[in-house]
């Protein structure tokens, strides 16, 4: 068995543009070809320009008449069309895309995600793994509410360079807008002052948690998307899953199909070697919120101890309990509790950043480990998370408040003794009326 070549499965429908070219000359050359992208040559340098990063341009009030080669734009990776598949996926992890490349050096074509997946047999890959085993939802995932001005919309995508926004009603997707409907809303000049529900894709296609990787697969094959929109069993957004996410898991079901094919096999080895580390703790997250779970965020916690003091830096806990929960679910019903927990986690990672780690402890608790946050930063971070649940309404529920307990992390500290230190101020929190954040150092 022979896998495909680079320049069997890259995508030839390329738009290619010199970085001599204008702002204003590549946005018309993508818009006339409906294409997402567009490939800026210099000699034997390639760099991608997307929708994403004209957005950004515009929202930075860049000059139209600026060439390509004044936007500094990365390079990406290159790669000659004869090189084996199993080269593009330990490339195509780095980037997005890698261009393709002749003999002589000259553009062959693309190859992305799509390409990969388009080429992969779904019957070959994982039947017995489901998506609720692996799923997490990452913080790339940006929701909005369908009265979002669309422009507000466009510029987190900028922001956050990101290339999907789900648009969520009362914790179910109800649409979503994806770069490609970015390159339509440039196309027809749409009004962007608009509310978002103008111009989302309505309704979402989706698929439950409860799925085998094999169906997801299958799923993005038949729709032509590069994503999946990932429900749980009461419909409510789990997240979304990529492309790139289940072509990583597809690799140890290669493994065993190269077992007869030795000439194969020493490079997919290589490959799963390198892979193994990263991927072999993805089902380690609460399947309820999304979040860490004990597991995962002790080892997380070891990690990180570890570079704070190879750094001599620091780095802070935060306990929180949510209070009187047990009265919302014998009031309400574990639904509506359930409800709570999950807004509760999003609120936490809207004002947490993007190094912390946060994780679902057991029931109603959940800790933060802040990463370089001395007290006074992780007090500040308490206050507004705690002020940002309390400002809440949750359907039925209405308001819910927290305690939290705050407390630093020293040399020679194990996860216990923070954890005993941030119970501890917890515990002042809950006895100091609750709605409130302690401090123990």
């Amino acid at each position: 068995m022979r896998f495909p070549t680079v320049g069997d499965i890259a995508t030839l429908s390329v738009t290619a543009i010199a970085d001599t070219a204008t702002l204003q000359e590549a946005i018309d050359r993508i818009v006339d070809c409906e294409h997402r992208n567009i490939v800026v040559t210099n000699g034997n340098d390639f760099s991608v320009l997307n929708v994403l990063d004209i957005v950004k341009f515009q929202n930075q009030h860049y000059d139209l008449s600026t060439t390509l080669s004044e936007l500094h734009l990365p390079k990406v990776l290159t790669i000659k069309k004869h090189k084996n598949i199993l080269e593009t996926l330990d490339l195509i992890t780095q980037s997005n895309f890698i261009c393709v490349l002749n003999p002589d050096n000259s553009l062959y074509g693309l190859v992305s995600h799509s390409d990969i997946i388009e080429n992969i047999d779904p019957a070959t890959l994982m039947e017995n793994y489901r998506l609720k085993d692996f799923f997490k939802i990452g913080r790339e995932v940006q929701t909005v509410t369908q009265d979002e001005i669309t422009l507000n919309v466009l510029n987190k995508m900028a922001e956050s360079n990101i290339d999907n926004v789900i648009i969520i009603n009362d914790m179910k997707p109800i649409g979503i807008l994806t770069t490609k409907d970015v390159m339509k809303l440039m196309k027809s000049k749409a009004n962007v002052m608009l509310p978002i529900q103008y111009y989302m894709v309505s309704p979402v296609n989706t698929v439950e948690n409860s799925v085998t990787i094999k169906k997801a697969l299958e799923f993005i094959k038949e729709k032509h998307y590069q994503r999946v929109v990932v429900i749980n069993e009461k419909g409510f957004f789990a997240g979304v899953v990529k492309q790139s996410e289940l072509i990583a898991l597809t690799y140890s079901n290669w493994a065993a199909m190269m077992q007869e094919y030795q000439e194969e096999l020493s490079e997919i080895n290589t490959l799963l070697e390198n892979k193994n580390k990263e991927y072999e703790h993805l089902a380690s997250t609460d399947s309820l919120t999304g979040l860490y779970n004990r597991y995962k965020f002790t080892e997380l916690f070891v990690s990180s101890y570890e570079t704070m003091t190879q750094r001599e830096a620091t780095m802070s806990l935060i306990m929180l309990d949510i209070d009187f929960f047990k009265k919302v679910n014998d009031t309400y019903g574990h639904d509506v509790g359930d409800k709570v927990l999950v807004q509760i986690s999003h609120a936490m990672l809207r004002i947490l950043r993007n190094v912390d780690i946060v994780a679902r402890w057991g029931g109603e608790e959940f800790v933060m480990l802040l990463p370089t946050a001395n007290l006074d930063n992780a007090t500040l971070l308490a206050k507004k998370i705690r002020k940002e649940i309390a400002n809440l309404t949750i359907d039925i529920a209405g308001h819910v408040t927290v305690s939290l307990g705050v407390t630093t992390v020293k040399i020679g500290d194990t996860l216990e003794s923070v954890l005993k230190r941030a119970d501890d101020a917890l515990y002042l929190a809950k006895n100091n009326g609750r709605n409130c954040s302690k401090v123990i150092d």
